[in-house]
């Protein structure tokens, strides 16, 4: 039995949703308590408990306490996960990301491919927004040997949602290599997108990615930002992401969601001195992705090493739970994070 303290680290739902994807992985029973107590909404809300549901379904698993706002859960994973075609509608507003980056895992070792359709949020506050995941983490998973593919049908704001994503994932029946990134080269090109949903009347994402390249430009970088126009979301919205390549084939990302009262300027203004944060920090990933490589590192074959530009909660949670479920072993000095992996394997 896999026993978690929910408050412990940075005591998010990510704690939920990563011990959740591990324990279906090594078949090992899961209980939480205090699930999310550093928050001002403790215990599961429908996302969370959309993910725990999600692994409960591809494993043929049983799970109690599975209510929102319950702090307290028990989880006992099936003995198999045959893969397929899965649709989870989180009723919600919650991100359609997070839980797709919970059962990318569970796909990369089932035992066919798979196919998940997800309606939930693809663009907020304090979760990976669709462009990111596409553009900085899957390139990095595919070097791994993850074959994994995204498809926004739809976006999904805050609060409607009704945002709908496609993730389509083949089974990595070699298991993953490790990624080694330890030098950051030069920056070779800055890309972007400027998504906007029902405001081309008020010209948003144009605004967006034109402050974005002024800002760029002030430091050097020249930008191609594309303008996206939207018609199909179920309300207004907007989100911006921008990304850079480098001769070391690093991805550094930065993005950011429209809502009321945020002017467009101030979410280039907030894209722009994130991205460049990250890439004054001369690390190797950018402060999201820093956390998101370790589940994949953990379950490689191999030495996972690279530098991040600052040590979060998330980071720190993270090698803490793959350390206590997997048994890999990490270590983290002077922002450099080097991670033992397990060679998992399919059962």
């Amino acid at each position: 039995m896999i026993e978690i303290d929910g408050s412990e680290y940075s005591g998010s739902g990510t704690l939920l949703r990563y011990a959740a994807a591990l324990a279906t992985l090594t078949r090992q029973p899961l209980h939480m308590t205090r699930v999310r107590a550093r928050r001002p909404k403790p215990g599961l809300r429908p996302q969370h408990l959309s993910a725990l549901k999600a692994c409960c379904l591809l494993s043929s698993g049983r799970l109690t306490g599975a209510e929102v706002g319950s702090q307290e859960i028990g989880y006992e994973p099936g003995m198999s996960l045959p893969g397929g075609d899965f649709h989870f509608d989180i009723g919600t507003a919650g991100s359609a990301t997070m839980l797709a980056f919970t059962l990318i895992p569970l796909a990369l070792f089932s035992e066919r491919s798979s196919r998940f359709t997800i309606t939930g949020g693809l663009f907020q506050d304090f979760a990976p927004s669709f462009f990111h995941m596409r553009e900085v983490l899957l390139p990095l998973l595919r070097e791994t040997g993850a074959n994994v593919r995204l498809e926004m049908v739809r976006p999904g704001y805050v609060p409607r949602g009704g945002g709908i994503l496609e993730v389509f994932v083949n089974p990595a029946a070699r298991g993953l290599k490790p990624i080694r990134r330890m030098t950051r080269g030069k920056v070779v090109t800055v890309r972007g997108v400027a998504l906007a949903s029902h405001l081309a009347e008020q010209h948003v994402a144009e605004r967006m990615a034109d402050r974005c390249r002024e800002g760029l430009r002030k430091r050097g970088y020249r930008s191609e930002i594309q303008v996206m126009e939207d018609t199909t979301a179920r309300q207004k919205g907007a989100a911006l992401i921008a990304w850079t390549e480098t001769t070391s084939a690093c991805r550094i990302g930065a993005d950011q969601a429209g809502k009321p009262g945020r002017r467009s300027e101030a979410i280039a203004d907030f894209v722009v001195k994130t991205l460049l944060e990250d890439l004054d920090s001369g690390a190797t990933t950018d402060r999201h992705l820093a956390d998101q490589l370790i589940l994949f590192g953990a379950l490689a074959g191999g030495i996972t090493e690279y530098t991040v530009p600052q040590v979060t909660d998330h980071v720190e949670a993270n090698l803490w739970l793959v350390q206590k479920i997997l048994g890999a072993t990490a270590s983290l000095r002077d922002k450099r994070l080097q991670l033992q992996g397990i060679d998992f394997r399919s059962h």
